[in-house]
């Protein structure tokens, strides 16, 4: 089955926490903190790879997590880092942000992609040590890894897309230009699949053509199988456009080929305005006067290139494929999306980090944040120095003056999840 979409959670590793030692050797006195900080948490990398070709591997397993870092140890050794978790997906996979459609990353280079950052390692006691404050008892914790859902959307890399109705010929195209060996029968969706084959030009000339699924009336709106598949021609530079001149299946060749482009452009406004080259197939079907008419309309009325051609038996099709390698080499090269940058409002914010609320009830002020909660984690309330370093932290982020701004007097209560104390100024 060919999987072009799915949605996957994931998450990196989280840092390791700051370790709270001390130097205990003999013969050493007061050795002092020599607590190690913790280690990075483990990226979410992403990595394209030629060897796959659909996104079926992610139907199954939707979760992806990356190792945490170690925490830090005494004698100031510092925590192993977290191992990055590399995840594959085929050349041309874009990763979006499943929240908001953004487009994070167009994994068509080589270059490898950071979707989640792995956290950092919290700070050792070592680094809490002052001329008045010797033996701090508390150290940071390693900070969250960031986490996501993300959308993964295949977009084949393909310089040509073939574009027509079922039946019309486009799979007998593709297996006479190229090495790609498609299934051809005589019935409308033998090709279920996109199928992409490599046309050689010559010793270093090549371009890339993908032979999608049928469209018919509708597709734009979902109807059919052709639907699923025309973001892969999204990519394309060119596009030919097969058409039955006989019209062997009952249809008017001209209304077939103004069809096809109602379709694109419900689908897609810009790839409607992509080059277009026209085929008209199946000649040894038709009489003189259809073919004629066909050209004309082609020709004079839009202005398109034309060709005529017989699939199965490759009549015509080297000057059909000579003219799209040239026509190819005035374009421009395969469409890559640029990343769509933050929204201002997502833009990490060092003062969003540390937002928190004062509430009061009953004469107790009650603060909350959930910064607040990792720091308290860390704090010994029966040790002097840790409740300093605490309430110093808590006048630097704006705690106190949120506080004396709600009217805080003193002697009031204070609670921070279920630590209380005295306000003193």
């Amino acid at each position: 089955m060919f999987i072009d979409k799915a949605v996957i959670m994931i998450k990196a590793g989280a840092g390791g926490d700051g370790a709270v030692t001390f130097r205990r050797e003999k013969y050493v006195a007061a050795g002092g903190p020599d607590g190690g900080d913790g280690g990075r948490g483990g990226n979410i990398v992403f990595v394209a790879d030629d060897n796959l070709s659909t996104l079926a591997d992610f139907r199954y397993k939707r979760k992806y997590k990356a190792m945490p870092g170690t925490p830090g140890m005494g004698k100031r050794c510092h925590g192993k880092n977290g191992e990055d978790l590399t995840i594959r997906v085929p050349r041309g996979t874009l990763i979006r942000d499943n929240a908001t459609g953004r487009i994070m990353a167009d994994m068509s280079s080589g270059e490898p992609f950071i979707a989640a950052k792995g956290g950092r390692g919290g700070w050792g006691n070592t680094h809490f040590a002052t001329s008045t404050r010797q033996t701090p008892h508390f150290a940071k914790n390693g900070a969250p890894g960031e986490e996501l859902e993300v959308l993964l959307e295949l977009k084949l890399l393909a310089d040509v897309g073939l574009l027509g109705f079922p039946n019309v010929g486009k799979s007998s195209l593709i297996s006479v230009v190229s090495d790609a060996k498609p299934e051809i029968a005589n019935y409308h969706f033998t090709t279920i699949t996109p199928v992409l084959g490599v046309i050689r030009m010559g010793p270093e000339s090549s371009f890339v053509m993908a032979d999608i699924p049928g469209l018919i009336e509708g597709a734009g709106d979902g109807v059919g199988l052709g639907h699923a598949f025309l973001r892969h021609v999204e990519r394309c530079r060119l596009l030919i456009h097969i058409v039955d001149v006989s019209g062997s299946e009952g249809r008017d060749p001209k209304q077939d080929f103004e069809t096809i482009n109602r379709e694109l452009e419900k689908f897609n406004p810009e790839l409607a305005k992509c080059p277009q080259i026209v085929a008209g197939n199946k000649l040894d079907l038709a009489t003189d006067e259809q073919r004629a008419e066909f050209e004309k309309f082609i020709k004079e009325e839009k202005g398109l290139p034309y060709f005529e051609i017989i699939a199965p038996i490759a009549e015509g099709t080297k000057e059909l494929i000579d003219y799209t390698a040239a026509r190819l080499a005035q374009l421009p090269a395969v469409r890559v999306y640029e990343p769509e940058p933050l929204p201002p409002e997502e833009i990490p914010d060092r003062r969003r980090r540390n937002e928190f609320t004062v509430e009061v009830e009953d004469g107790v002020y009650y603060i909350e944040g959930e910064w607040l909660m990792k720091i308290l984690n860390k704090t010994d309330p029966d040790d002097y120095e840790s409740l300093q370093y605490f309430q110093l932290v808590l006048r630097k982020s704006g705690v106190i003056d949120a506080l004396v701004e709600k009217g805080i007097a003193t002697g009031d209560t204070v609670d921070i999840y279920g630590l209380e104390f005295e306000y003193v100024p």
